[in-house]
């Protein structure tokens, strides 16, 4: 029989039994029977599989203790109401958590159920998992994209919403990379396999999202030992009260039993056991909903208590997109300088070298590079067309004794010397994001302490982008291994409680994204490195997403106590009460069932919480 027809049979024959008191009152007992019999046979087999398993004290062995003992003094109306009551609690808060769980699992509705495979000009519907690197599948109108790749044929638009929370289509043609788990919207794509269904950017965020509860944050942790030693506790006084008062004060036994069994119901920690869990998942529901990836509730937990913010400037702050803004030759043309800059940055896959290469937009000779060799920290030499050329940063030029020019403005410079004879220089300038400022300028208005940016780049550079930012703690020229001795320096001298995040771009922060309490990664979601790496992925270079989160964990974390402290209030409200005789087990019956329904309901409005965000969001620009 169903959950909900032993239930509602269960009330109705309470119900009769209540209301027709019948004169015969064996009718009254038997009805009494059948409803208990209907509601509490689950629960007493449940009690005894957990303490057959060493699980003695959990709310089925209290219940059953509780309501057979009230049988066994004549309370026959108490013992049902106590378990029918009970059973309708679990039933709603069964039924929320389940909305809850929909709510989040058609958030990340992005698992792929086939993909189609091109062979020979046919096309055949096959299992992700047995696609390959290189194979070509097809995507029509309306179909998910199944693997990350390549688009090798067509154009269309990609609905993006599921995986990044974007609601305005990405436009997309031949040669653009594109990610598992997005909806294509119009044309027919014929795309090339770039990496196996398990490396595939779907597969890690269903992986994340379903191993996010195994990383439980304090209050969960909190609740797990509270209960362990709660629950013994609360048992014994539940046997001292059933026994004392009646041997100090000649109270009646059967009074006596009644209070310590009413204790025993009003002692199940139901209403924290299960509301706080829910709580941080519904946080972490909230956060995919927004386009926010958040690996566990203990970084929901710890990005509630920041009060530093370290930002790493290249591919965070700025675009991370270069390009040449000055050419400053000496005794050679630009149009020479430059040829020789893109033949020397030919094979490097730096922005900067990229950005040089796309200036000059001329094919280059690879005859004429020769002896190409890379210089850490300092720049590149090599042989072109049989002069010795060097190219990069002041040091290389200090270190192989070349005067050159010094030049203040904004950006990297990059000095080029030609057989031992400086030839000039060419500025390179990264554009800052569009909502860095309006993100910094939020982020004081949160009480963020402290805002930090952490650049390789020179101190000029960083200087120049913080103080349009509103930045004023630059650390520059930071090697990788640099900016991990900075944060290490700043956790170590942190305050007890507070919390550090770092934001990078999650490729070459790595390292500083694994070490800080929460570490954030911008875009960059096809990185292996920032899905690894970062505690909280953003699934769009939207730095504004930061506030959002932030505002989301410290909603939660207000839910969180508001019910903690509800639930422990009511119940030692209801327990002293009980304990001075001036509670009834129906009071009981609210302390345990009615305050675990009102705590589930009071997180799931935390799936709503992003509605208001986005709104609020949308106003301020």
């Amino acid at each position: 029989m169903k959950k909900e027809i032993k239930i509602i049979t269960s009330l109705i024959l309470f119900l009769i039994a209540i209301i027709f008191k019948f004169n015969n009152t064996k009718i009254n007992l038997i009805l009494y029977i059948i409803s208990y019999i209907l509601v509490a046979l689950d629960i007493i087999k449940k009690a005894i599989k957990n303490i057959i398993k060493g699980e003695l004290f959990d709310e089925n062995f209290l219940m059953t203790i509780a309501t057979i003992g009230a049988i066994c003094i004549n309370e026959y109306k108490e013992a049902v109401a106590v378990i029918l009551f009970y059973q309708i609690g679990e039933y709603i808060e069964d039924h929320a958590i389940e909305k809850s769980k929909k709510e989040i699992t058609s958030l990340m509705n992005i698992r792929p159920d086939y993909a189609n495979l091109l062979i020979n000009n046919e096309i055949k519907k096959v299992d992700p998992n047995k696609i390959k690197i290189g194979d070509t599948i097809v995507v029509k109108p309306g179909e998910k994209i199944p693997l990350d790749g390549i688009v090798i044929d067509g154009t269309s638009y990609l609905n993006m919403v599921a995986l990044t929370g974007e609601s305005i289509p990405k436009y997309i043609t031949v040669n653009s990379e594109v990610l598992s788990g997005v909806v294509n919207m119009n044309g027919l794509l014929k795309i090339k396999v770039t990496k196996k269904f398990k490396e595939s950017t779907v597969s890690k965020i269903l992986a994340l999202v379903e191993n996010a509860s195994s990383r439980k944050s304090k209050s969960e942790k909190f609740i797990t030992k509270f209960a362990k030693y709660y629950t013994p506790t609360v048992l014994l006084l539940a046997l001292l009260l059933g026994a004392l008062p009646a041997l100090i004060t000649k109270t009646n036994y059967h009074d006596c039993i009644y209070r310590a069994l009413s204790f025993l119901v009003v002692s199940c920690p139901c209403a924290l056991v299960l509301s706080i869990p829910l709580n941080f998942f519904s946080g972490i529901g909230a956060s995919s909903k927004m386009g926010v990836l958040v690996k566990g509730s203990n970084y929901l937990e710890n990005l509630s208590k920041i009060d530093t913010v370290v930002f790493d400037k290249t591919g965070t702050l700025t675009k991370g997109i270069f390009k040449v803004k000055k050419i400053n030759p000496i005794n050679i043309t630009k149009e020479e300088l430059l040829m020789y800059a893109a033949h020397i940055e030919n094979y490097t896959t730096h922005p900067i070298g990229i950005a040089i290469k796309k200036a000059y937009n001329k094919k280059i000779d690879e005859t004429k590079i020769k002896e190409i060799k890379e210089l850490p920290g300092l720049g590149i030499k090599a042989k072109i067309n049989n002069h010795n050329v060097i190219i990069g940063n002041e040091k290389l030029m200090e270190k192989n004794k070349i005067e050159y020019k010094k030049d203040k403005e904004a950006g990297t410079l990059l000095h080029i010397a030609i057989d031992k004879n400086y030839k000039g220089n060419i500025l390179i300038t990264d554009e800052i994001k569009e909502d860095a400022k309006i993100t910094i300028t939020k982020l004081k208005q949160k009480n963020i302490k402290k805002i930090i940016m952490l650049t390789g780049d020179t101190l000029e550079n960083g200087t120049s982008v913080g103080k349009e930012l509103g930045i004023n703690e630059i650390y520059a020229n930071l090697l990788p291994q640099n900016k991990i001795e900075k944060l290490e320096e700043l956790l170590k001298n942190k305050p007890k409680r507070s919390k550090i995040a770092f934001v990078g771009d999650g490729i070459n922060d790595s390292p500083a994204l694994a070490i800080t309490d929460v570490g954030i990664a911008m875009g960059k979601l096809g990185s292996d490195s920032a899905i690894e790496a970062a505690d909280i992925v953003i699934m769009t270079d939207e730095l504004t997403k930061i506030i959002n989160i932030i505002d989301l964990s410290r909603k939660t974390m207000k839910i969180v106590k508001e019910s903690i402290i509800f639930a422990i209030l009511v119940k030692i409200l209801v327990l002293t009460l009980i304990a001075l005789g001036a509670s009834s087990m129906w009071e009981a019956v609210f302390a345990d069932v009615g305050v675990t329904i009102i705590s589930v309901l009071n997180s799931l409005r935390l799936l709503k919480v992003n509605k208001k965000l986005q709104i609020k969001e949308k106003t301020n620009e």
